[in-house]
């Protein structure tokens, strides 16, 4: 047990929620009630997962859609076994570096927005994937809450209220296109977004989740909404095929694995970030944090989250093509070589030379014993501001992160997955389940994870505690981001040492978080973001 329920180390700006029945934790309350209701009507924890997937794309558009990518880490009470689901999209056949190059017009980076950031959406087919095969709801069962959200309306939050209107007077400014005409018809049609309480409806997202849920997916990869995708993709400029969507498929895979004081950290593998995570982590047992607000403690997991992305960035990419096996990134003497360049002083970080070899995240847990941590993402906000008419299918734009520098493993190409920021995270000791965690927002989800893990299994706290900490953020451009109840002490101290320290206003720049543990005897404990609409719906 990762602490004493009755030991309050840190004051906590709520209680943690206990169930026993079943318990989703999500950053709407809607998609947790969406989870809930299925393992009501008789589903298990991954029909509740899928359920709250389908239902976020409804509910929180600004951060996912349709058109998103997806990863998750299940547990099955059945199998006895973590199960990890890569569902990443893939380039188009066509897309080669050259061509990529051409255009993007001389920029010397992939695109934000358009038809050439966007990839094969992947969470249609991973929802039918996990349904298929570990569900006991028909998918379009398990979809109905979120047909209902769209086709009868949802009050929209404040916090996505915030973040569409945001979205609505950036993209006015920059999406002047003919391709993006449809985005504002769906999502502005008065010219602004919703205001806190406002009803919404998606009458098109309704009847497409319909037609996902009646096909299997079907539809999406190889119907009439394939059909509508690749009309638009000829009239503005996309690359598709219809090849590019009837030959993805999801994959299952080995989860990554990294033992931390005796627990088992475990994320997805490339190429997902998920490894920076437990590279960071591989560095930091090297070490020991008898207190967290210590300067000492904050300037060693600043470094080494350093030393991780710098390794991470350098080598992470579809793992067809990576250079590296990143289970070298795993070893001891990897964590141990790099935690003895750590010294007293914040210093620049480059990739060790090794051998050759907007997001949403939610977790479901029932009281059968299986658990499931999912997150799925547009990657930036609404995404590539492209949705398919008619359709309400609104495209990611994870192609955003290619390089197109010859010499990076991560460059674009044919039928290609980028490095991909979303990482769901799971916990086990003994090979058995502890339970579910994550965190969302970009390049902040490693760091979130290492956060949460620390605050967990360093220094006791119990989930809700271990999101309300305050929060820290390294970013590329070499700042250390503080929020603002950081402690004002341990900031200047880290200054002396060299770190650019940084009070940040901005709270959703440290992420959103749910954390679900299952304690001794079998109750479940929930935690769920402060810093965001965050919900615990659980029976």
């Amino acid at each position: 047990m990762f602490y004493d329920p009755l030991h309050n180390p840190y004051p906590s700006r709520r209680a943690p929620v206990y169930a026993h029945k079943g318990m989703v934790c999500s950053s709407s309350p809607q998609a947790s009630a969406a989870g809930i209701d299925a393992i009501r009507r008789g589903g298990n924890a991954m029909d509740a997962a899928v359920a709250s997937a389908a239902a976020m794309t409804v509910v929180d558009p600004a951060s996912n859609g349709i058109g998103s990518d997806a990863f998750a880490l299940i547990w099955s009470e059945r199998d006895r076994r973590l199960f990890g689901l890569n569902a990443s999209g893939w380039s188009p056949r066509a897309l080669t570096l050259e061509k990529a190059v051409g255009l993007a017009g001389g920029s010397g980076e992939m695109p934000s927005h358009g038809w050439l950031p966007t990839m094969v959406p992947g969470a249609p087919k991973a929802w039918a994937a996990v349904s298929e095969r570990f569900g006991r709801l028909p998918l379009i069962d398990a979809l109905a809450p979120a047909i209902d959200y769209a086709r009868n309306g949802y009050p929209v939050a404040a916090g996505l209220a915030r973040a569409w209107s945001g979205a609505v007077k950036r993209y006015s400014d920059i999406l002047t296109g003919p391709e993006f005409r449809e985005w504002f018809r769906v999502f502005a049609p008065d010219g602004k977004g919703p205001e806190p309480g406002q009803l919404v409806r998606l009458p098109d997202h309704a009847r497409t989740l319909e037609l996902i849920g009646e096909s299997n997916a079907r539809a999406f990869y190889d119907g009439g909404l394939t059909d509508a995708i690749l009309r638009d993709s000829a009239e503005f400029g996309g690359l598709y095929d219809r090849s590019d969507f009837t030959e993805y498929d999801v994959t299952w895979v080995e989860p990554a694995r990294i033992s931390y004081r005796g627990y088992e950290v475990c994320e997805i593998p490339p190429n997902g970030q998920g490894i920076v995570a437990l590279m960071a982590l591989n560095i930091l047992k090297e070490f020991s944090f008898p207190v967290r607000e210590d300067a000492r403690a904050f300037h060693l997991q600043w470094e080494a989250m350093k030393m991780a992305f710098a390794d991470g960035l350098a080598n992470i990419t579809d793992p067809a093509h990576m250079d590296v096996d990143y289970r070298r990134f795993l070893d001891p003497g990897y964590g141990a070589a790099r935690a003895s360049e750590i010294g007293p002083i914040a210093a620049n970080r480059q990739p060790v030379n090794m051998p050759k070899g907007g997001t949403v995240y939610f977790c479901a847990a029932d009281g059968e014993g299986n658990m499931v941590s999912f997150i799925q993402s547009n990657y930036q906000g609404f995404g590539s501001g492209v949705v398919a008419r008619g359709t309400g299918i609104s495209l990611q734009n994870r192609g955003h992160d290619f390089s197109l520098d010859q010499s990076r493993p991560n460059r674009v190409g044919p039928r290609k997955k980028t490095y991909h920021t979303i990482i769901p995270g799971f916990l086990m000791k003994d090979g058995e389940p502890i339970g579910p965690f994550g965190v969302m927002g970009g390049y902040m989800q490693p760091q979130g994870h290492v956060q949460v893990v620390t605050n967990l299994i360093d220094y006791g706290m119990n989930p809700q505690q271990s999101l309300d900490a305050p929060r820290w953020q390294w970013t590329r451009d070499g700042r250390a981001l503080i929020e603002q109840s950081f402690p004002n002490d341990i900031a200047r101290q880290l200054a002396s040492r060299g770190h650019r320290v940084e009070v940040s206003l901005y709270g959703l720049e440290f992420g959103r978080g749910q954390v679900i543990l299952r304690v001794p005897g079998g109750t479940l404990v929930g935690g769920t973001e402060p810093r965001a609409d965050g919900n615990i719906a659980c029976i």
